[in-house]
């Protein structure tokens, strides 16, 4: 249940619509709130302040129109804007893309502000009232005591409403100057990079301190109990679609319940089917039909991948538009570069993480769930592996890889992950080598290759000096 309530949360706030039916809501009801005080407060106050106007049934009803027909047409004229931007910009850099714009609370807020006004405006107007003659059968005195000749102007809420409309018409200047800042292909990088770098802080815990001999050696595999494959059993997914969230703290809490250790065999942004193995849990004479169907319930699927835990997600954004700035139709590498400026910012903000352990254990120190992390190595070689392809046949990008590699190599902590480095050097140094027939270009590709297995080599020395207690 917490899953599926936290993925629903992310959804709604990511939705279009959220912010401006919030607002809606508060109109609507500040309506009330305004037309009451009018009520208790009486005419009587207006005709004693200078600056400040009454009026008649009949003006008072234009003003209302009149706000509340611009404010719609100008809410239409706000979301075909967007839609239009969102459109043009998408087919640039990637539909991907698009729940970022969707997503963006200018554009909602935005929205929101026009419709408030004309739900404002259009609840008030009915309010007001012009003073009539008694009805069939009553006298002059019996109406007014029941209060039906009495003409009735809400001048608080009039007052509230027009100054609405002012807000109204420097939210639209607002809203277009960010229009074109939004759909600038530099504020979508960095907008998708400073989400990356703040998720990487939410889901791994800051390095404190000196790091131990432990860290400078290769990532400890996953080690399963000696009985676990024999005894285990499988739990399969129950719907088709990307995976989107898995509630740890929930199958941790099953495990301690049913006494069961879960090893999980996928990651949020896998596709997985009614066939797809999420786990194995084991031993299997304890994992009931009951028990499975919670497990299952801890998964939660969608049509589409998102940013709530799928990092790797934000990463292929990146190198989605990095892709299509290199690609001969649009032919952009200074985009692809902002692109790998991002993703070195990504990396290094990662390397300076200390990656949860594979073994989650219960308060008992039994060992309950085994889940293996998304490491330095996996987002190098996703980024790295993807762009090369594209990167090796421009000159600018190339030399920006080489260089976003290099100053890696001063970041990364582990000999492996310096190792991995240098294999992605050689690849793209490789790669540029059949794609490049400029003889000067492939001299600076080759310069700046050995400039970065220096720069590997003096961190590797550094390391083993900090080891032995010669580095100062």
């Amino acid at each position: 249940m917490k899953a599926i309530l936290i993925t629903l949360w992310a959804k709604i706030k990511a939705s279009y619509w959220f912010v401006p039916l919030l607002m809606a809501i508060g109109a609507i009801t500040l309506s009330f709130l305004t037309t009451a005080l009018d009520y208790r407060l009486g005419t009587s106050w207006i005709n004693n302040t200078n600056w400040l106007y009454g009026n008649e049934p009949e003006g008072a009803r234009a003003v209302l129109s009149t706000v509340a027909g611009s404010m719609i047409t100008v809410a239409g004229v706000t979301f075909s804007m967007t839609i239009l931007s969102i459109s043009h910009t998408t087919s640039q850099v990637g539909p991907r893309l698009l729940n970022n714009f969707m997503s963006d609370k200018a554009n909602q807020f935005t929205l929101g502000v026009f419709i408030s006004t004309f739900l404002y405006c259009l609840m008030v107007l009915r309010t007001v009232r012009s003073a009539e003659s008694p009805p069939p059968g009553l006298s002059v005195a019996e109406a007014e005591q029941l209060e039906l000749l009495g003409a009735f102007v809400p001048h608080v809420a009039m007052i509230v409403g027009v100054g609405m409309a002012i807000a109204s018409v420097g939210v639209l200047i607002f809203f277009i100057h960010h229009v074109p800042e939004t759909i600038h292909v530099s504020n979508i990088v960095a907008r998708v990079g400073r989400r990356l770098n703040s998720q990487i802080d939410r889901q791994f815990p800051a390095r404190v301190g000196e790091p131990t001999d432990a860290d400078c050696e290769v990532d400890a595999p996953v080690v399963l109990p000696p009985w676990f494959d024999e005894s285990a059993e499988k739990v399969v997914s129950e719907g088709t679609g990307y995976l989107e969230y898995i509630d740890g703290d929930g199958l941790l809490d099953l495990a301690s319940r049913h006494d069961l250790v879960l090893h999980v065999q996928v990651s949020p942004g896998d596709f997985v089917t009614s066939k797809t193995v999420l786990l194995l849990a084991s031993p299997k004479e304890r994992l009931s039909e009951e028990a499975a169907e919670d497990i299952s319930a801890m998964f939660v699927y969608g049509a589409q991948r998102t940013a709530t835990q799928d990092l790797r997600f934000q990463v292929n954004q990146l190198v989605e538009v990095a892709m299509r700035a290199l690609s001969p139709g649009v032919n952009d590498p200074f985009t692809a570069i902002s692109c790998m400026d991002w993703l070195q910012s990504a990396l290094e903000t990662l390397a300076d993480r200390e990656l949860p352990s594979p073994h989650r254990y219960d308060d008992d120190q039994k060992l309950r769930l085994i889940a293996e992390p998304t490491s330095f190595r996996a987002f190098a070689s996703l980024i790295f592996d993807q762009l090369r392809p594209y990167v090796a046949a421009d000159r600018n990008a190339s030399l920006q890889m080489m260089e976003v590699i290099g100053n890696l190599a001063v970041e990364v902590r582990s000999a492996e992950d310096r190792r991995l480095l240098a294999r992605h050097a050689c690849a793209l140094r490789r790669e540029c080598r059949r794609a490049i027939n400029d003889t000067r270009t492939l001299t600076s590709v080759s310069r700046r290759y050995r400039d970065v297995l220096r720069l590997l080599t003096d961190a590797d020395q550094r390391i083993r000096a900090r080891q032995t207690g010669r580095w100062n």
